[in-house]
């Protein structure tokens, strides 16, 4: 049985047993992306999206999860996606109690659009009517794509993303930007029209303390046989040493990394 045939669990078991105030919409956060490697950026995301809460009268947040893309994006550096699955697993499971790693996106046997995803994610979180309260009813859970400003700028780039797509996610489930170096969200979201129409369902989260920490930069430095350290975590870097990715060069890479663990 390969990767693709296998039919795991979905994980609920870090989603929150009770909401503190019953008024509130739950919400949990997917985020799609490539994570290969997940970094440091990547978790942080879900950490300031999670402060970005404290602020919202109408919202509790009570789960959050990464979903890595299949092999079939065929993304420029993208390893197998059992390794990736494997990472993102490995940061997040001791040192972090909300945010999960759900592999079913890169299970299916084909590329998956980012609409149909947060469909899976609500058919399995609101399949039997929604988050538990107290008094034997269900809240609908809200799901929110939690994404950076480079992806959503990505949506006014023709041909890149389905027009009934854009609606759906913006106008079924919503979005949460996190604003990266040099991306000025609101006067995208400003100029235009589609995200202007949906204003209310995207949230902008800026970063107080910025970083610019790329997958992309990640495996450049490894291929150049510079330090990784502090820019993923410990684990995750263990990982990539001992399955000797991102390079060709397998023994010189594995004598250079061996060194980050000293």
């Amino acid at each position: 049985m390969n990767f693709q045939q296998q039919c795991p669990t979905f994980r609920t078991d870090k989603i929150k047993k009770a909401l503190e105030d019953e008024s509130k919409t739950p919400v949990v956060l997917v985020a799609c992306g490539s994570y290969s490697p997940i970094t440091y950026l990547h978790l942080r995301m879900f950490e300031m999206a999670k402060d970005y809460f404290i602020d919202l009268r109408d919202y509790e947040l009570i789960g959050g999860y990464f979903s890595p893309v299949s092999d079939f994006y065929q993304k420029e550096g993208l390893i197998q996606a059992h390794h990736r699955v494997k990472m993102c697993e490995l940061a997040t499971d001791t040192s972090s109690d909300w945010i999960m790693v759900d592999p079913w996106e890169c299970m299916q046997n084909g590329y998956q659009r980012t609409a149909v995803v947060l469909d899976h994610f609500n058919q399995e979180l609101n399949k039997d009517g929604g988050f538990l309260l107290s008094n034997g009813q269900r809240s609908k859970i809200q799901i929110l794509l939690l994404a950076g400003g480079d992806l959503i700028r990505s949506m006014d780039q023709p041909g890149v993303w389905d027009i009934d797509d854009l609606h759906h996610i913006l106008g079924d489930y919503g979005c949460m930007v996190v604003e990266r170096t040099g991306t000025d969200v609101w006067e995208f979201l400003l100029s235009h029209d589609l995200l202007y129409e949906y204003r209310k369902n995207v949230h902008v989260v800026k970063q107080a303390i910025y970083n610019d920490i790329s997958s992309s930069k990640v495996r450049l430095f490894i291929k150049r046989k510079k330090s990784i350290k502090y820019l993923l975590p410990e684990s995750v870097m263990q990982y990539i040493i001992e399955n000797n990715l991102y390079t060709s060069d397998v023994t010189r890479k594995r004598d250079y990394l061996s060194k980050e663990m000293d």
